[in-house]
């Protein structure tokens, strides 16, 4: 329950972390009915005397961006993650000269941002931004309308990749985040304090803490009345102080930002006791551009497992290099090429600790979509119906265990 108290002052705190001008478009795709849009992209620019346009339909957005230019978009990861696919893919059938200078515009557009924050000094390399700017960075921000001031992300992580490339070319990407319950926003980046690793400083009217298991627990104007009809299920949400206990896990550097390390609902606990948040592991494989969306598992079993779903046209080409089936989606299924998607995935979490290794992957031909109910409106996995969904597959990672 959110009264017209809980979503003005959230409207308002957030309208205290980014400026919002009577001259900015906002082009509006995320459904009306989840609390993001409604209030960061619906009561927001109604508050400032902004603009809003409304998009036909996810699949038409990149029409939709290039048509009508908005200068800020309330968006969520996966809508960067598709573009840099596309990105990816021609680079791949390019030249490597082109493939270079794209790497190298991002990286001197990231070392620009980084030293605009204080975090980096000053290069000789910088004097090749407008260069670069021009030649590079400005193709690719006009595929979403070539006005785009601020992006603010949320609704599930920004992946690290995701955010250097987008920084990287010259895109204001704010990550933030919240919750239904605190009508949504508890915390997003600032302009100018932009830790992109990190879901941002909390909003100026709310306070935060951790709590047990450093669970992140807010309090402020923004917190929910309760659940409807549901005394119970609101007294679960609450500390006895009064609190909301998000159920993320969190932590807070010195200088506010919030960083979320995992969910404690989704924590994997194998046999062995080892707990692993798969979030941080998925968001590294994610990087690898074969693999197009992904799900560790491994609930009470002996070791970790993955359900992934590999880009059509990269996983053909790469069978097509090696000599193996190209056929689809029959060649998913064979011994080698489950070995070769394996290896790259080893690849990708290297960095991770020796009990958090994925021994098994199973390749699905099947998408997640909204249409098949595998994904929330908001384009996040709905963990437990893919698990449902995709049980026999789930299955044969363990099978002879």
């Amino acid at each position: 329950m959110l009264s017209h108290r809980n979503l003005l002052s959230n409207a308002d705190g957030a309208m205290q972390c980014f400026k919002v001008y009577t001259h900015d478009l906002f082009l509006s795709f995320l459904p009306l009915s989840h609390c993001l849009e409604r209030t960061a992209g619906y009561y927001v620019p109604m508050m400032s005397g902004a603009t809003v346009a409304y998009a036909r339909s996810v699949q038409q957005l990149q029409d939709d961006l290039a048509q009508v230019r908005p200068t800020v978009l309330i968006t969520v990861p996966r809508i960067f993650e598709r573009i840099q696919s596309g990105i990816r893919s021609k680079l791949d059938k390019g030249s490597p000269s082109a493939r270079r200078l794209f790497d190298l515009t991002v990286a001197v557009g990231h070392h620009r941002f980084e030293h605009r924050q204080r975090r980096a000094r000053w290069h000789p390399k910088l004097l090749l931004w407008p260069l670069l700017k021009r030649l590079v960075a400005d193709k690719v921000t006009t595929r979403l309308g070539g006005r785009l001031r601020i992006a603010v992300s949320g609704g599930a992580p920004l992946s690290a990749d995701n955010a250097r490339t987008f920084i990287g070319l010259g895109l204001h990407i704010l990550q933030g985040y919240g919750l239904s319950e605190t009508s949504p926003v508890i915390s997003v980046n600032r302009e100018h304090a932009n830790l992109p690793s990190s879901v941002g400083l909390k909003l100026p009217n709310l306070e935060v803490r951790l709590g047990e298991h450093d669970a992140l627990e807010v309090r402020g104007p923004s917190v929910m009345l309760g659940y409807w009809n549901n005394a119970e299920a609101t007294r679960a949400m609450f500390t006895p102080d009064g609190w909301l206990n998000t159920g993320d896990v969190a932590r807070i550097d010195r200088n506010g930002h919030i960083t979320i390390t995992g969910r404690i609902k989704e924590i994997i606990v194998l046999s062995n006791g080892e707990k692993v948040p798969p979030s941080d592991m998925e968001a590294a494989i994610l990087a690898d551009p074969l693999f197009e969306q992904v799900m560790v598992v491994g609930e009470g079993r002996a070791y970790l497992g993955l359900l992934a779903v590999v880009n059509r046209e990269r996983w053909i080409a790469a069978m097509h290099e090696r000599g193996l089936s190209t056929d689809w989606p029959e060649s998913l299924h064979a011994a080698q090429a489950k070995a070769y998607a394996l290896q790259r995935v080893t690849q990708q979490i290297q960095a991770f600790p020796g009990y958090a290794r994925i021994r098994k992957v199973a390749l699905l031909g099947e998408a997640w979509s909204v249409d098949n109910g595998l994904l929330t409106p908001t384009l996040k996995v709905r963990r437990a119906k893919v698990l449902e969904h995709f049980r026999r597959d789930f299955e044969s990672l363990y099978d002879g265990y």
